[in-house]
């Protein structure tokens, strides 16, 4: 049996917790942390998983609850091993970064009231926590250049990468496949194992869209993205589409010339 704590653990919510009960337990916890502190961005991963109902069902079948001991409380499938909130001398991690932000290329929408809210938040929690600043050295040249070819390949890749029909999962896979190197290519086939077993019975459609974005760090092979997008979700009991908004770090990785993603990193976007 393993100890390892749940989403539920880690926003302190029962397994049964209401979507409005999940979401005040989220915005409590948050509420005294920074943007760039690690806890901040597992409570936000937690939430975003248990407030999307598709993505909870997914959680929920891959982590059933496990009987408890004589004496015990029950536990949920543990599952958040390696999100520790604390460096091991007690003071909370915060990574040191600075964002520029742009709007997409390929939006078709227009920068919308709770991104600029966000931006602004997010924008002032990087800045404080800056050692360096990736503008300083990648306003001129190749680095540019390459940085900003990854930051488009990264708007692209997110779409397949996010988005999903049930109706044809098994193309949105290939598709969402071609975007990602070996490494990361692995991890995404074992979440996507968990939505073919329960989106053709949620029914579930994902449609991912890139509203705007920004390089956060950037290096010759490897450039960190954020990317901000609206994910509008249908299943069996939502007719009319619910949209989601996602802050997305995306990590590519140049290789043989090609921008290709190596990790993804998803959370609400605080509001």
């Amino acid at each position: 049996m393993s100890d390892l704590p749940t989403w539920y653990d880690l926003l302190d919510v029962p397994r049964e917790a209401s979507t409005d009960e999940v979401r005040a337990a989220w915005k409590a916890q948050i509420a005294d942390l920074e943007p760039g502190e690690r806890r901040f961005d597992a409570l936000n991963r937690a939430a975003r998983v248990l407030l999307d109902p598709a993505a909870r069902a997914a959680y929920d079948a891959e982590h059933p609850v496990e009987p408890s001991e004589p004496g015990e409380p029950s536990r949920a499938g543990r599952a958040v091993a390696d999100e520790p909130a604390e460096s091991e001398g007690g003071a909370p991690v915060r990574p040191r970064r600075t964002a520029r932000l742009r709007r997409s290329s390929t939006s078709r929408v227009g920068v919308p009231g709770w991104l600029l809210g966000g931006l602004g938040v997010l924008a002032a929690g990087l800045v404080a926590v800056a050692s360096w600043t990736w503008a300083a050295s990648a306003d001129s040249g190749a680095g540019s250049t390459a940085a900003r070819e990854a930051q488009v390949a990264a708007e692209r890749a997110v779409v397949p990468v996010l988005s999903y029909d049930h109706r044809h999962l098994d193309e949105d896979q290939r598709a969402a496949e071609a975007t990602m190197t070996g490494r990361y290519r692995q991890e995404y086939d074992k979440l996507f194992t968990v939505l073919k077993e329960n989106a053709p019975q949620t029914r579930t459609t994902v449609s991912a869209e890139v509203v705007a974005s920004g390089i956060v760090r950037a290096s010759d092979d490897r450039v960190q993205v954020l990317v901000f997008v609206d994910r509008p979700t249908t299943n069996k009991l939502l007719r009319e589409p619910v949209v989601y908004k996602d802050q997305v770090t995306v990590s590519m990785q140049r290789v043989d010339g090609e921008w290709l993603v190596d990790d993804l990193v998803t959370s609400p976007v605080p509001g």
